[in-house]
C-alpha cells in the first residue's frame, strides 16, 4: 500500500515546511510587541491577520497520526478548521490520496495564507483533493453538505465548539474528531473539552498527550 509521507514530492516539501515553521517563536515575539494587551478582545479576522506569518502547525507525530487516523477511517470527507500554511491539510489530504476515496474541505481566515497553502498543496501534488473555504468557518461550513466522517480542529480556539456544533448534524456514525492543543491551551477550550467528554452528547473522547496535546472523539 502506498505512503505518500515518505516519498517526493510530499516528504521534501513537509521537512522545508517543518524547518520553516521552526521560527514561529520569533514572530510570536514581534506579534506580542505589536499588541502588547493581548488578543483576546480582537474579532477571530483580526487575530488571524495579526498572526499571518505563524506556521502554527501540528507536530511532525501529529501529522503522522492524522494521516493513520484518516486511512483508517476512510472518510468520504474530511473538513478542517484552520489551514493557515497547509502542514496538516497536506497530511489529510495525503491519507485520501493513498485511500483513493474522499475529499478535504478547509478553511482560513487570512487570505495570504490561503494562498501559500494553495501552492504547497499544488507542490505536494494534492491540490485536486482540496477545497478551501475563505472566511470565517462558521460561514464557509453551515451550506458544507454531508455525510462528514472526520474533522480536525486547529483553528482559533474559542471557536472548536461552535464549529463542532455548526457540524454535528452532519456527522457520520463513528466520525472522528481531532482538537489539537487541548493541553497547551485547554483552559481556552474548557467548555469543547466538557461538552465532547460528557457522555450525554453522544460522543467518546479520549486525551492523547503528543506534543501540546490532541483530544481524540468519536461520534457514536
Amino acid at each position: 500500500m502506498p505512503n505518500s509521507l515518505t516519498s517526493p514530492p510530499v516528504r521534501p516539501l513537509l521537512d522545508r515546511l517543518f524547518e520553516a515553521a521552526d521560527s514561529d517563536d520569533v514572530h510570536r515575539a514581534a506579534v506580542r510587541e505589536r499588541h502588547p494587551d493581548g488578543m483576546a478582545r480582537m474579532s477571530a479576522r483580526d487575530q488571524a491577520d495579526a498572526y499571518a506569518e505563524l506556521y502554527i502547525p501540528v507536530s511532525p507525530e501529529g501529522g503522522r497520526l492524522l494521516y493513520t487516523l484518516v486511512r483508517a477511517s476512510r472518510p468520504a470527507t474530511v473538513v478542517e478548521f484552520g489551514t493557515s500554511f497547509g502542514i496538516s491539510t497536506i497530511h489529510l489530504a495525503a491519507g485520501v490520496r493513498d485511500n483513493g476515496t474522499g475529499r478535504v474541505v478547509s478553511t482560513e481566515l487570512n487570505a495570504a495564507k490561503v494562498a501559500q497553502a494553495g501552492a504547497n498543496l499544488a507542490e505536494a501534488g494534492l491540490a485536486d483533493l482540496v477545497t478551501i473555504l475563505t472566511g470565517d468557518a462558521r460561514e464557509t461550513l453551515a451550506s458544507l453538505p454531508g455525510p462528514v466522517g472526520f474533522v480536525l480542529l486547529d483553528g482559533w480556539k474559542d471557536l472548536y465548539l461552535p464549529v463542532l456544533r455548526l457540524l454535528e448534524p452532519r456527522l457520520a456514525p463513528g466520525a472522528l474528531v481531532v482538537a489539537d492543543d487541548t493541553v497547551s491551551m485547554a483552559d481556552r477550550m474548557a467548555d469543547y473539552l466538557s461538552y465532547v467528554r460528557d457522555p450525554a452528547h453522544g460522543y467518546l473522547s479520549v486525551s492523547f498527550p503528543e506534543s501540546d496535546g490532541l483530544e481524540i472523539t468519536c461520534r457514536l
